[in-house]
């Protein structure tokens, strides 16, 4: 609606469109989609479309991790962040985010390194989706 804010900040419709149907998602599991942006240093930048109630696999850092959602929610133990939200992990967070119910998480995922998954296979398929 024209009082709803748009759901992607000027800078990122540039990348990505002005809506999710102008999105090229790309597939990495789960329902999970991401679309890659493209940076100009060792930080890997990448937009997430997580449905709801789906969880990100259990993962921890390298680095950073600067997660900004745009749409929906997910929930991080006991604190849920939603459109807005700001969550910093580093290298002392394992965790497993859960998208929100009732619509897609939507969010704008930076990280500064790989991330390191606990089970096997997201492990495997990391070089092929670079996260």
């Amino acid at each position: 609606t024209a009082d709803r804010p748009p759901l992607f900040p000027q800078p990122l419709r540039d990348y990505v469109g002005a809506t999710l149907a102008d999105v090229r998602w790309s597939a990495v599991g789960g329902g999970v989609r991401q679309r890659l942006l493209a940076t100009n240093d060792t930080a890997r930048a990448r937009l997430l479309y997580i449905p709801p109630g789906e969880p990100v696999p259990e993962h921890g850092h390298r680095g950073l991790e600067l997660t900004l959602v745009l749409a929906g929610s997910f929930a991080d133990g006991e604190t849920v962040f939603a459109r807005g939200d700001l969550e910093i992990a580093d290298e002392t967070v394992q965790h497993l985010p859960i998208a929100g119910p009732g619509e897609p998480c939507i969010c704008l995922a930076v990280t500064d390194a790989p991330l390191r998954f606990k089970s096997w296979l997201p492990r495997l398929v990391q070089p092929l989706v670079r996260i």
